[in-house]
């Protein structure tokens, strides 16, 4: 068996910032469940996919009893399924046996535990109310954790083909520039195309990062939000040192609210479910609304950094006579 230690796992699992709910509630937990779950079985990131799934389902079920000790029961299940949920990526990261199949069910999965539970809570409540306000619930609770996950997922598609993007021209005035020094007799350093292709993005997520990897240097796509938005800088460094994203009320913090705080509060005041998701949904449109606005202005300096790069190559070309026009691939730059 591996003899992984509680640092083990921290270092390669943990990821640079995470939301807030993970860090504080979860990651406590899971470090040293996964530590015993590396070092004294074989049980693999799927399995505990699954395992995830089933509590899930034993949330949902609880959920639709209705009564408040299967609300506190549901509540429970749902943490407990969330914390096997984040014991998986952990496991995949720690012992390097994730898969592109593993990361597709996880995700599948996520959204049918969230289906089920939002339809069983809330249709649990209205079968023991008759208040048609909690169809409407759980019809809204789906559609913006649909909605949250879509965004997420196209916003992450459109920034990794404009970081492909600037980097290919980046990589293409590089060399053209090496190629005028030689035209012009100049001394050159010797480029390493492999140390290109590995070298950290500028561009990456902490997110994509865990705690062990080196930091990524400042994003260029980030200059016009914080040239508008000075002070969110020194709000992002102090929680980025606990490793807690300023996007404080995430789809994980709008799921924490729906599926363990509101039954929680409503097995303590009776009603408190419709409020406290709607609550929870406000907070979460509100942060995306944010996002959104900051992904628009990345949009702007894509724009005018595409363009800049766009002019430099086009000039570097120009200074090559047609015939003599320079390869650009990366053997070339050795």
């Amino acid at each position: 068996m591996s003899k992984f230690t509680l640092d083990d796992v921290r270092e390669r699992t943990y990821k640079a910032r995470d939301a807030w709910w993970t860090v504080l509630l979860v990651d406590p937990l899971a470090a040293r469940l996964v530590r015993f779950t590396a070092n004294r079985t074989n049980i693999t990131p799927n399995q505990l996919t699954v395992g995830a799934l089933v509590l899930g389902l034993g949330a949902g079920a609880s959920f639709a009893l209705a009564s408040w000790p299967y609300l506190l029961l549901g509540a429970l299940l749902y943490h407990l399924s969330f914390t096997l949920d984040c014991m998986d990526g952990k496991i995949a990261r720690l012992k390097g046996t994730g898969s592109v199949f593993g990361a597709w069910l996880d995700y599948i999965f996520d959204r049918v535990r969230v289906l089920v539970c939002a339809i069983a809570l809330m249709g649990g409540q209205y079968a023991a109310t008759g208040n048609v306000a909690y169809v409407w619930a759980a019809v809204g609770v789906v559609f913006l954790d649909m909605l949250r996950y879509m965004d997420a997922l196209e916003i992450y598609k459109v920034r990794s083909q404009m970081r492909a993007q600037l980097r290919r021209l980046q990589e293409e005035a590089e060399l053209l520039e090496l190629a005028h020094k030689r035209a012009n007799g100049e001394d050159t350093p010797v480029i390493d195309p492999i140390e290109r292709l590995l070298s950290p993005d500028p561009e990456a997520d902490m997110e994509d990062q865990v705690v062990g990897d080196q930091p990524t240097p400042a994003a260029l796509l980030q200059q016009g939000f914080n040239q508008q938005f000075p002070w969110y800088a020194r709000i992002r460094n102090v929680l980025t040192r606990t490793r807690i994203r300023p996007h404080l009320i995430s789809g994980i913090e709008f799921q924490m609210g729906v599926f363990i705080v509101a039954p929680v509060a409503a097995a303590v005041i009776s009603g408190a479910i419709i409020p406290v998701a709607a609550l929870a949904g406000v907070g979460m449109l509100a942060f995306e609304l944010f996002i959104i606005y900051k992904f628009w202005l990345s949009s702007r300096d894509y724009s005018r950094t595409l363009g800049t790069l766009e002019r430099k190559v086009a000039d570097l070309r120009a200074g090559f006579p047609h015939e003599h026009q320079p390869s650009l691939t990366a053997a070339d730059s050795a």
